[in-house]
């Protein structure tokens, strides 16, 4: 990085859609969180230590009659040891990102000087948002709204969580436990990777109304703005973890309740729309954008291309003769060429910015935690054996 661009750098706003917002300075406080780490793996056990083990030690202590069926309960089991990881893996994933998005913006020079200090305004607006104490408020009551409304379903769907006087069941110490604390960690760390991800549709939003300097013969087939076809990746996380938890309410009904996979077949279908309308959603707004660059493209090429290809047949197909020696190595057989090769990458620029392989990530991200669902109904060694006589 030469001088210019050292200075370039050091000029740049701090973009962070993630560190930011009273939760995060809780984290920093108490030294979960360094100022240049994300320590995953401390974070980790600390809400295991807040919200599984506590659990543990109640029923060691008070209750050991049900400790088997809490040690054997895949939900719980799902949400502490693999859904809360993967939330707070997701925090680190989208920041590499999303930092990446804009840290490319100002290397390619996709802005000119007035529209890169837009740019700096709209960094800026986000981080009040990120660093706003309402939208975590917000989420917490949704979590106290729906802990309210699941109270009952708790009663009946968990035995370990209760006790019974009469026909009445009640919750134990255990029971409000799990549902005050454990349920909440998980529901508002669910809330609030959502409420980064909407900072990053508002950010791609204001992005996409600027005079980004898209080219159509751009290699990346997407106008020089392929780079955002990779943010669907920070949303895979998010999407893992929603998935198995969902996964696990599914299994126990299969496993308890005599439920069938076909049950769940249509709210499995508008759950995986949902997550992609989501992913992609942020991509749509450029859209228009590249779809115009496109068209625009098409015109202004064919007309040079009407202009090359009269001249190249004027000058070798109608007055050839006596110069048919000269036609192999004529500069003019060269560029009609590299103008095709342009030509062909305009005709193939997409105007949706998605990258395969970050596409093929998000999927995974939901098909993945949905098979201890599937193995719930279906054993895993008939899906072998089908696997395997498709091969044949």
């Amino acid at each position: 990085m030469n001088h210019d661009s050292k200075l370039e750098a050091a000029a740049r706003p701090e973009v962070s859609l993630i560190r930011g917002g009273p939760f995060y300075r809780l984290q920093e406080s108490t030294r979960l969180i360094a100022p240049d780490e994300w320590n995953v793996g401390r974070r980790i056990i600390f809400l295991i230590a807040v919200g599984w083990v506590p659990l543990l030690l109640m029923k060691l202590l008070f209750d050991r009659g049900h400790l088997i069926p809490f040690l054997r309960d895949y939900g719980l089991n799902v949400r502490m040891f693999i859904a809360v990881p993967a939330l707070l893996v997701a925090q680190p994933v989208m920041e590499s990102i999303f930092r990446k998005i804009v840290n490319h913006i100002y290397e390619a020079r996709l802005l000119d000087d007035t529209g890169l200090a837009r740019l700096g305004g709209v960094i800026a607006t986000v981080a009040r948002l990120r660093d706003s104490v309402l939208p975590e408020i917000i989420i917490l009551l949704l979590v106290a709204v729906r802990t309210a409304v699941v109270y009952e379903t708790q009663l009946s769907e968990y035995p370990w969580m209760t006790y019974q006087v009469g026909t009445t069941l009640h919750l134990t110490l255990t029971g409000w436990y799990a549902l005050l604390v454990s349920a909440t960690i998980l529901q508002f760390l669910v809330g609030l990777t959502l409420w980064k991800w909407l900072l990053w549709t508002v950010f791609a939003f204001r992005l996409s109304t600027f005079n980004l300097k898209v080219i159509a013969t751009h290699p990346d087939e997407n106008g020089g703005l392929g780079f955002l076809g990779f943010t669907p990746l920070a949303f895979a996380p998010l999407a893992f973890a929603t998935t198995i938890v969902i996964g696990a309410t599914f299994r126990r009904q299969i496993l308890h309740d005599g439920a069938h996979l076909n049950h769940f077949l249509l709210p499995a279908i508008v759950l995986a729309a949902i997550f992609v309308l989501m992913a992609l959603g942020p991509l749509a707004f450029f859209v228009p954008r590249l779809a115009s660059a496109r068209r625009r493209g098409i015109l202004e090429y064919a007309i040079l291309g009407q202009i090359q290809s009269s001249e190249f047949h004027q000058k070798w197909i109608a007055q050839r003769a006596g110069h048919e020696a000269e036609l192999l190595g004529a500069p003019e057989i060269s560029t009609l060429c590299d103008y095709g090769e342009a030509y062909e990458r305009i005709e193939n620029m997409k105007p949706f910015p998605i990258d395969k392989g970050a596409l093929i990530g998000l999927v995974l991200s939901m098909l993945i935690p949905a098979l201890p669902t599937v193995v719930a109904e279906i054993p895993m060694v008939v899906i072998l054996k089908q696997l395997l006589g498709a091969l044949r």
